[in-house]
């Protein structure tokens, strides 16, 4: 990377991967386990790299095109959106000594009626979340046993008007989600599916990322060259409600204190960041 007046200027170095895909990349994601590399192509195709540039694996998502292509925070899996209604989702399996295997189809999120823009996955990728141009959100169990055949239960269905372009972010713990369409952001409990929080043109063009932070206490959004970072207020009062509901169903004094501590602390800083916003 070189400096310029205007931004940065990237050259190529003897460690580029070789030219595989026949479209235009969108996604590249890396896998926290550092065993692979993803690049999606606008086309069907997904590559699987080692970290030195060879091919793994190519995957045709059979999808008519991708739209969005992602690497799970637990670095197991890999999954795509497209034009089809469906979210398809494979694992990138290893053996014992780190040696590549396979890459085999884990599941598939089936549920809604037309192309998915995006889809996002919890910290342990137990929950996954999509949107799609049908003008719904959905929210996904996916702790199953799919090599028993075991599909994703479906827990909720929220709905939104989105236009593309369309971003979709999960909290590392899966308590809230956030939709962004074209510089606005909605952000849901996902307990309950109520709207907790509207941001208004965000960003003077369009968003093109939004994420969680992995401590769940920021949003953070990307667009027209400027990044901003909200506070997951969403998240504080799903984390106060959830310890209340624990501090009813505690016996012993000792948990008793201690959740009433972390309650008024998490009060606390909620009401801290409310009374600076405001």
């Amino acid at each position: 990377m070189t400096k310029k007046e205007d931004g940065f200027t990237f050259s190529a170095t003897s460690e580029d991967f070789a030219k595989r895909h026949k479209a235009p990349i969108i996604n590249i994601g890396i896998a926290e386990t550092g065993k692979f590399i993803m690049t999606a192509s606008s086309d069907t195709t997904i590559l699987i790299w080692d970290l030195k540039g060879e091919v793994l694996a190519s995957i045709n998502t059979n999808q008519m095109n991708n739209a969005y292509a992602a690497v799970s925070p637990c670095g197991r899996f890999v999954a795509s959106c497209g034009f089809t209604p469906d979210v398809k989702v494979w694992e990138v399996c290893f053996g014992k000594q780190g040696e590549f295997r396979e890459v085999s189809r884990a599941f598939d999120l089936k549920g809604h009626s037309a192309g998915v823009y995006g889809f996002a996955f919890s910290n342990d990728s137990r929950r996954m979340a999509t949107v799609s141009k049908d003008g719904t959100w959905k929210l996904w169990d996916t702790d199953v046993e799919y090599k028993k055949q075991q599909d994703p239960y479906l827990l909720y269905t929220g709905k939104i008007s989105v236009s593309d372009p369309c971003r979709i972010a999960l909290s590392p713990d899966a308590r809230v989600l956030a939709i962004s369409s074209i510089s606005d952001i909605t952000v849901f409990s996902t307990l309950t599916g109520a709207v907790e929080e509207e941001f208004h043109s965000v960003h003077g063009d369009v968003i093109t990322d939004l994420l969680f932070d992995i401590n769940n206490r920021f949003l953070v959004s990307a667009g027209d060259r400027a990044v901003r970072v909200f506070h997951n207020t969403a998240g504080y009062r799903a984390a106060i409600a959830d310890m209340k509901d624990m501090l009813k169903k505690a016996t012993n004094k000792g948990t008793k204190d201690r959740l009433q501590k972390q309650i008024n602390d998490a009060q606390s800083a909620l009401d801290a960041v409310c009374k600076n916003r405001n």
